[in-house]
């Protein structure tokens, strides 16, 4: 009896419960509670926070990928093969990191996976490959062994049976070359296909198509100089890119962490994905935490920079913009801002579409599509795409907890750098600008905006900067897609 009761609840999920998948039951519960009962940005954090509760949970079929080709993740030499042809390939019953290299495994586990044992927690043969990368350290060798410290781990990504094996020990490999060929009967589970909307970079540029749709660039025409104030919020990004350097983060990594800054999820995501996509769960939750913070992180901000006389500066009422106006605007800003950066062509040039749909007048139809269904379905796929990457695992490091504090800072420097920003140009200008719009310079819209409207009128109730924000929170989001694509043009060659 006491054998069968052991078998059962081997068969069930309380087996495969660890503490990191409870303690990650507490942020899904945190973020379902700034969610919905605070309403901080409750159209993502729900996804976010439901697609974090199925990460850690011993869900079967929904999550893993299909089995397929598994490539060489470097150049380098095959030291190790560990399967042959026919060999089943059983992974771990709950997704987790593994090991990159073989001095990041404990030896006798690594005894085990080099004899095709099944070891608790990486399932059976999952170790494939052994590579030895073309940058390895010629001091890292393991006693009694022919390996070494850098040597890189290759695991199957899938269960299934190994139909081929297409390289033999010593023989040296390319990065991306075909190293085995898995098959199974199963398919990938839905979050897997949906996930490579994020991978492809899809889902950002769409929501950016949306976000066009629906903002009015007209305080911006109108009053073009408040450009210079989302830009200034930029410097948030960059201050953040050299503390993170400092934490000891990769230059790729300090650049992702950075654009948190910029209060821009969508961005935020595409910049991760490309430059640390380890980082991307800690980074999209930062970004879309602190974006719900607004109300509270920016006005002790506000108030510390600007005096009482300041904060009731009135500004002058703004012409009406024309159509034209701001056809002219999309087009002139599509080509320069790509001719310029050309990697944020896909963040701007949606944008910009998206924005034009909505000027012309003449596609209401597709209009209406790009401000409503449309990023709608891709805000549910967007969310609980980056939701489903917060695996205990992956998210519980002293790195996130870095990351979050990394990004407080870059929104409070982009916040005061805005405020700043604005005094300067009161000290050389004729023409006042009330500072608390500079705060709008981060590219939260239309929150930042409505904060400097809210923090205005408690210094005077008359006073209405709700259409004066507005002209440097959208220059804000422009600044961020371009500071983006500054990044990935530094960091990345033939992206």
């Amino acid at each position: 009896m006491a054998d069968l009761l052991q078998r059962l609840y081997e068969n069930t999920g309380f087996s495969h419960l660890d503490w990191r998948m409870l303690a990650m039951w507490v942020v899904v519960g945190v973020l379902l509670y700034l969610a919905v009962y605070r309403k901080f940005e409750p159209l993502l954090l729900v996804p976010i926070a439901f697609g974090a509760m199925l990460a850690n949970l011993p869900t079967e079929g929904i999550i893993n990928k299909p089995a397929s080709v598994l490539r060489s993740p470097v150049n380098g030499e095959v030291v190790f093969a560990v399967v042959q042809e026919g060999d089943p390939v059983r992974l771990n019953a709950v997704e987790r990191v593994m090991p990159t290299t073989v001095g990041d495994l404990d030896q006798e586990i690594l005894s085990r996976l080099l004899n095709g044992e099944a070891v608790e927690g990486f399932g059976a043969r999952s170790l494939l490959f052994i590579v030895r990368p073309d940058t390895t350290n010629e001091t890292d060798a393991i006693a009694q062994t022919s390996l070494r410290k850098s040597d890189i781990l290759v695991w199957a990504e899938a269960d299934g049976r190994v139909v081929s094996v297409d390289v033999a020990i010593g023989e040296r490999v390319f990065k991306g070359e075909p190293l085995a060929e898995l098959h199974s009967e199963h398919s990938g589970g839905l979050f897997h296909y949906i996930q490579l909307g994020v991978i492809l970079e899809i889902f950002p540029p769409l929501i950016f198509l949306g976000v066009g749709a629906l903002t009015d660039f007209g305080p911006l025409i109108a009053n073009p100089r408040v450009l210079l104030l989302g830009a200034a919020a930029q410097f948030g990004v960059f201050g953040t890119f050299i503390g993170a350097q400092l934490f000891g983060f990769s230059a790729q990594a300090s650049g992702a962490i950075g654009i948190i800054g910029g209060a821009d999820g969508p961005t935020s995501i595409f910049l991760a994905n490309s430059l640390a996509p380890e980082l991307l769960a800690p980074i999209a939750v930062s970004a879309y935490s602190y974006m719900a913070l607004v109300p509270v992180l920016q006005p002790p901000i506000m108030r510390l920079l600007t005096t009482e006389k300041e904060r009731r500066i009135r500004m002058k009422s703004l012409r009406p913009v024309s159509r034209i106006e701001k056809l002219i605007f999309a087009v002139i800003v599509t080509i320069t801002c790509v001719l310029l950066v050309p990697p944020a062509s896909p963040l701007i040039g949606m944008l910009m579409f998206g924005n034009f749909l909505r000027e012309c007048k003449v596609v209401d139809r597709l209009s209406k599509a790009a401000q409503n269904e449309l990023i709608n379905i891709i805000t549910i796929f967007l969310g609980s795409s980056v939701g489903i990457t917060m695996t205990g695992d992956r998210f519980l490091r002293a790195e996130t907890l870095g990351i979050m504090v990394l990004g407080v800072l870059a929104f409070c420097l982009a916040t005061g750098a805005g405020v700043i920003m604005a005094k300067v140009m009161n000290a050389v200008s004729k023409q006042k600008i009330n500072p608390l719009i500079g705060s709008a310079g981060v590219s939260a819209v239309p929150m930042a905006a409505r904060v400097s409207q809210v923090e205005g009128q408690k210094a005077d109730p008359g006073n209405f900067l709700l259409m004066h924000a507005m002209g440097p929170n959208v220059a804000g989001v422009i600044g961020t897609a371009l500071v983006a694509g500054f990044f990935l043009t530094v960091f990345t060659s033939g992206h």
